[in-house]
């Protein structure tokens, strides 16, 4: 009991910061915006709180979006024309988005207060718990391979231009100083820098986008978090351990973008290693400053030269390896410890650290193409040249894979006449050229998107073969992606067909008897709704784990996880902390994207604070609670049972034959293709719209929009009714108590049920074709709100995480305006389309929906 007081205390002197380091400020603040350089915009400051408070009164009366903006307009203003109208609405969207930004600077200048930096989940607090229980052995037996790896995706959830994410950056500064000067000289840059571009990005500017991030956040937190842990356990970590590890897929993904080819990829490449080169400048620059000693400035600064020669492409390219400056450094501090006292030894500490991690390569980048680009590449391979039999497409998945275990020779890609499958082969071949420039490490990774079968493993492996590589040379570790529920139950299967498959398993010994697996929650989610896309991942990471212990092979998962808690994400290091020891746990991989880059890793003090709950959860979970977080038989049978039920719910409403229309009528997913923040088309295939092909960004992303946020919780209401039904709602509530996995499942799904906002989109339970739909997803949303209620024993969801639920009610005030604006936008589209009326207004009003997108998104960039 006293345990939970004291924990209730924190929480109240947490939410005391927060209202006065965020809630306080961004009202002081807020007032700012009247000096913004827009246009009327001291009229505009003040219509938009009334506009605010008078949304709010209309929702509560069951008014439709239309019926608030049109009371709003009469009532408020003396406009009469359309085109001032639509001006207003316009000034409230860049008002909105810029309220927006001065919330997130807030809570990123306040992030240090409102977490406990040494607290549970902290490096901190792990070194108590070896201490405490004498597991200091068992801590260096782990630290020799395991290895938190963060995959910087370019999946567009988040709108911010690298410009506004600049000003975030600095604002937040001044925010934390109290600089209201400099706030306000911010605030007015802001308000002339545009929130959205009109032309999209290529590959290339969304790497250019993320390497900021590493340059700024990741490659300072990482060296700190690492020389952290070095000096807190100086035995147990070895000089090699890889602890914090990189990956990039700018300009590596393929899958259905048709905009990557391999001369961004090595374009990319030599980004990444210009970018770690330039860091490790700037680090020994700052290192001549301080060592001016005898003996060991000319060696710093012979270093220094040699870099800046390296980085300007005076010097070959070859003179600069990792190997060389860890010997420079090492030697540096040889010097400094005999002959200089130690004297600034922690910086040449805290770079050493950083170059054991980054290498000349920065971050991994991945090559990932869809498992059909390989099938039709090597069918027009086979009716093109000699290198396969032409009958290859007539043959069994067993005689294909016979056939590619006998090549024996090379095809040139510039013979392939299509784009796409030139691409393919060229990719691969330019994998050894990125190994020669930037180390092994720097390319090392080829995914298979939608593998189902042995075949897409081993049809990757034979077009590496055609590209060039030899099979004793091969330094390329192949990736499956289970991604569907049915190829997610199918994985153990295909992977045993793999291990006995004697070349494969060679290849394997080559690669250290490591193979790495990626589950990707995404289309998992899109595919069985919330509880089976969760569940089926445990199964299957369980049935993967045995099946690879029993061939001898190390497993490693790689988690498509980062994102919304629709596609996975939620509180990240619950999910790991919550994996049993039969679940390999060798390392932690996983992508993050879009505004859980910005929100979780944003700041310094945030990739800090999230880097270190990551390698708590895997190395606590190894050492302390993986036997205790093992599912018994019976709570498997259980959650079976569950997402069974969970799973024909969903599907019922998923093939229900008006449900992707529903969500292309009520919801802004047909703009997402024109909202160009990012390279990657909405759709993998052109052509009519289908759930397949529909990526989950905008699948998740309209959901989310419609505040209706279905693929987190769809299907659990009905599950948990049909229990009590049975009598067995005292199974689900033991399971919710013993079961940390279940725990945090239902935590993640409460998130997902704070966010909606089902009053927005009321006024769709009246239309003929839509309306009984609407219904049904407001009625299991309610159904799913009250047992998740009951499980946690609250009165309002999210009550146990005080700070996290007013951050989220605070964000949905901010958002409520533009969500209506949206909604309206859509309704004056329908009925230009519907009525084919007078179009002038219609490119306008789709003007709306896309920048309303961008400030919502943004808005909600704390639902990972």
């Amino acid at each position: 009991m006293q345990k939970l007081i004291s924990m209730d205390n924190s929480n109240d002197n947490v939410l005391e910061v927060y209202n006065k380091e965020v809630g306080l400020k961004f009202q002081l603040y807020n007032s700012l915006f009247t000096a913004l350089p827009f246009h009327r915009v001291e009229r505009t400051g003040v219509l938009l709180a009334i506009f605010l408070q008078h949304c709010e009164e209309g929702y509560e009366k069951g008014h439709s979006p239309e019926h608030i903006i049109s009371s709003f307009i009469k009532q408020y203003t003396s406009y009469e024309e359309e085109q001032e109208k639509l001006g207003l609405l316009f000034r409230f969207i860049q008002y909105a988005e810029r309220q927006v930004v001065l919330f997130d600077a807030l809570e990123d200048a306040s992030y240090r207060d409102t977490h406990d930096m040494n607290g549970i989940g902290t490096l901190k607090h792990l070194q108590s718990e070896v201490l405490q229980t004498g597991m200091q052995a068992q801590l260096a037996e782990k630290l020799k391979d395991f290895s938190v790896r963060l995959v910087l995706t370019a999946h567009p959830t988040q709108f911010y231009p690298s410009e506004v994410l600049g000003i975030i950056h600095d604002l937040s500064k001044a925010l934390h100083h109290d600089n209201t000067a400099e706030v306000n000289s911010y605030l007015q840059q802001l308000g002339k820098t545009p929130f959205f571009k009109t032309e999209k990005p290529t590959p290339y500017d969304e790497a250019i986008s993320l390497i900021w991030f590493l340059e700024n956040v990741f490659y300072h937190s990482a060296g700190h978090i690492l020389s952290k842990l070095k000096n807190q356990f100086p035995e147990e970590v070895s000089e090699h351990a890889g602890l914090i590890r990189l990956g990039f897929w700018p300009g590596g993904d393929r899958d259905g973008n048709p905009f990557v080819n391999t001369a961004t990829t090595l374009k990319v490449a030599d980004a990444l290693r210009a970018s770690i080169i330039r860091s490790y400048y700037t680090d020994v620059h700052q290192l001549r400053r301080r060592l001016t000693f005898k003996g060991v400035a000319d060696v710093v600064a012979a270093l220094e030269e040699k870099i800046c020669d390296n980085l300007y492409q005076q010097g070959d390219a070859a003179e600069l390896s990792r190997a060389g400056i860890l010997q420079t450094l090492q030697q540096i501090r040889t010097i400094l410890i005999e002959q200089h006292n130690s004297l600034f030894l922690n910086l040449v500490d805290n770079l050493m650290r950083k170059v054991e991690l980054f290498g000349l390569y920065f971050a991994s980048l991945d090559i990932r193409q869809d498992s059909s680009v390989h099938s039709e590449l090597l069918e027009v391979i086979a009716t093109t040249t000699s290198a396969i039999p032409e009958n290859y497409s007539q043959l069994s998945d067993q005689e294909k894979i016979e056939v590619l275990l006998q090549i024996r020779t090379t095809v040139p890609a510039a013979h392939l006449k299509n784009d796409l499958y030139r691409d393919t082969l060229e990719s691969m071949a330019a994998i050894r050229t990125i190994q020669q420039q930037n180390g092994e490490e720097g390319c090392h990774r080829y995914i298979i998107s939608h593998s189902t079968s042995a075949l897409d493993v081993m049809e990757a492996y034979g077009l590496l073969l055609l590209s060039g590589w030899r099979p004793e040379d091969l330094t390329v570790d192949i990736v499956p992606l289970f991604e569907t529920v049915a190829d997610l139950q199918e994985a153990g299967k295909v992977m045993q067909q793999l291990y006995e498959n004697a070349t494969y398993r060679q290849h394997l010994e080559q690669r250290n008897n490591i193979q790495t697996i990626m589950l990707g929650f995404s289309d998992g989610t899109k595919d069985g709704g919330y509880l089976m896309a969760n569940w089926s991942i445990y199964k299957a990471k369980e049935q993967l784990s045995m099946v690879s212990k029993q061939y001898g092979v190390q497993v490693v998962f790689f988690d498509g996880r980062g994102g919304p808690t629709a596609r996975g994400g939620g509180k990240t290091h619950q999910f790991y902390a919550s994996m049993g020891s039969n679940i390999a746990s060798k390392e932690i991989q996983l992508t993050i994207q879009g505004q859980t880059v910005s929100s979780n890793f944003g700041t310094p003090d945030a990739a800090q604070y999230n880097i270190e709950q990551l390698i708590h959860a895997g190395i606590s979970n190894a050492l302390f609670t993986a036997r205790a977080s093992t599912l018994s038989g019976n709570e498997e049978i259980l959650l079976q049972q569950l997402s069974d039920v969970s799973f024909d719910a969903y599907s019922e409403l998923k093939n229900n034959p008006n449900f992707l229309e529903y969500l292309n009528y009520a919801s802004p997913l047909r703009y997402y293709a024109e909202a160009n923040i990012g390279s990657r088309p909405s759709k993998r295939k052109p052509g009519k719209l289908n759930l397949n092909d529909l990526r989950a960004v905008p699948y998740v992303g309209s959901w989310s929009q419609l505040k209706q946020n279905l693929p987190g919780y769809y299907g659990v209401g009905k599950a948990f009714s049909k229990f009590e039904q049975d009598g067995r709602w005292h199974e689900i509530e033991q399971l919710y108590h013993s079961s940390l996995f279940f725990k945090t499942l239902m935590e993640n799904c409460e998130m997902a049920l704070t966010k909606c906002f089902f009053p927005l989109t009321a006024f769709l339970a009246q239309h003929p074709q839509y309306g009984p739909l609407w219904q049904e997803i407001y009625e299991e949303f309610e159904l799913t709100k009250k047992y998740v209620l009951r499980l946690s024993k609250a009165t309002e969801l999210m009550a146990n995480k005080p700070v996290n639920q007013l951050s989220i009610k605070m964000r949905q005030r901010i958002e409520l305006p533009l969500l209506t604006v949206q909604q309206y936008a859509l309704t004056k589209i329908r009925e230009i389309e519907e009525q084919e009326t007078d179009t002038t207004h219609k490119r306008t009003f789709e003007k709306l929906v896309m920048r309303c997108s961008f400030g919502i998104i943004n808005a909600e960039r704390n639902s990972a």
